[in-house]
């Protein structure tokens, strides 16, 4: 078994060039919001659940996105709704969110 059963990674990545990023959607404040639901559930640490901050993950455009592992499901957002659903559905349960789920 892997150190942690979900590796979750925010892109918070922001562009200078004004070209589409997760940074213009408050992808730090919902990655920061994701991170404080987990240690409030107690799924943090080993065998639980990590967020991390990620650089670009090359896909602003269909942002903000999030990638969890050890799956690679890919995922936007709006806002902490659709977080809490992620967390709920896929990290508590186990089980992908297809409306949020992007395509591979």
């Amino acid at each position: 078994m892997s150190y942690y059963r979900y590796h979750v990674f925010f892109c918070v990545n922001q562009r200078e060039d004004g070209r589409a990023c997760c940074a213009n959607h408050q992808s730090q404040a919902m990655r920061d919001y994701a991170k404080e639901r987990i240690k409030a559930f107690g799924l943090d640490g080993k065998g639980g659940v990590r967020i991390n901050n990620a650089g670009c993950l090359d896909r602003c455009e269909e942002g903000p996105v999030v990638v969890i592992y050890p799956e690679g499901v890919w995922y936007t957002y709006v806002d902490k709704e659709d977080v809490d659903e992620i967390i709920e559905q896929h990290l508590r349960q186990g089980r992908v969110v297809n409306r949020l789920k992007l395509a591979e």
